[in-house]
């Protein structure tokens, strides 16, 4: 199969990807398997990027996301949640705990989110060729963005390269 071809293939899968808004979020409170479809349903179409209900518990048991209230998960852990379905491929444990300490001691939830959401759109563009260069996103450099962005472009690269050869099976 041409190249060409196989790019313009996966390319749709960005076509159709944007992480909700961080105020569409639910914020009622969803069981843990209401949590965990609004989580793969906001990811799609990249199969790479999912959480399942025990992946989340165990988050949970080992303190990397806060318990649940009555059962319930809040606006901000489904906003964590949504990140380390896209950290988990790229980063250990340790290391996503630092990550998840580091962005807590420089930014609220929503604003960590609203960039999340804003640079995995920039990352894939990117990767999947739809422009040339990142752009800066903020008004702000600091180390903590540039850690989350390359942690975002490796969730990135890894994402392309599962759909490249999930195409040429």
């Amino acid at each position: 199969m041409e190249n060409l071809s196989i790019l313009n293939q996966i390319q749709s899968d960005v076509d159709n990807f944007s992480l909700p808004a961080f105020s569409e979020i639910p914020d009622i409170g969803l069981y843990l398997e209401q949590t965990c479809q609004f989580i793969n349903q906001s990811l799609s179409p990249f199969s790479s990027l999912y959480l399942t209900n025990s992946m989340i518990s165990n988050y949970v048991k080992k303190g990397i996301i806060e318990k649940p209230i009555k059962k319930r998960y809040s606006r901000q852990q489904i906003a964590r949640l949504i990140f380390i379905a896209f950290a988990k491929p790229v980063l250990s444990l340790d290391n996503l705990k630092v990550a998840i300490k580091m962005q807590d001691e420089s930014y609220s939830i929503d604003i960590a989110y609203q960039y999340l959401r804003e640079e995995s759109i920039n990352c894939l563009e990117y990767v999947y060729k739809l422009k040339k260069q990142l752009d800066n996103i903020g008004t702000t450099q600091t180390p903590e963005k540039e850690i989350l962005r390359n942690i975002i472009l490796a969730a990135v690269h890894e994402i392309y390269l599962n759909s490249y050869f999930s195409v040429m099976k």
